[in-house]
């Protein structure tokens, strides 16, 4: 008898843990407004930072690109922008 009153209480004390936590969960979870609000917000939906992005991809990608094709160490360039300028491995 004694085992049953202890799965009780312990199921009990889970379902109150369950209800609290459930209970803060809605209580913090903002609403359909402010989320589209902070979708709107967010760094890289304006046009122009798209484009940087973009950009930025795409020299990191060229980088990348040459930097396989080559038995330079790319790591060790001064500019990055232009081949050679720097030690080679």
């Amino acid at each position: 008898m004694e085992a049953l009153r202890k799965a009780l209480v312990v199921g009990a004390m889970l379902g109150v843990g369950a209800g609290v936590g459930s209970a803060l969960f809605v209580l913090v979870t903002p609403g359909e407004e402010r989320i589209q609000a902070m979708l709107k917000e967010m760094p890289g939906q304006d046009p122009q930072g798209r484009e940087e992005t973009a950009r930025n991809k795409q020299l990191v990608l060229a980088t990348l690109q040459e930097a396989a094709a080559t038995q330079e160490n790319v790591v060790w360039r001064k500019n990055w922008m232009g081949a050679g300028g720097g030690r080679s491995a």
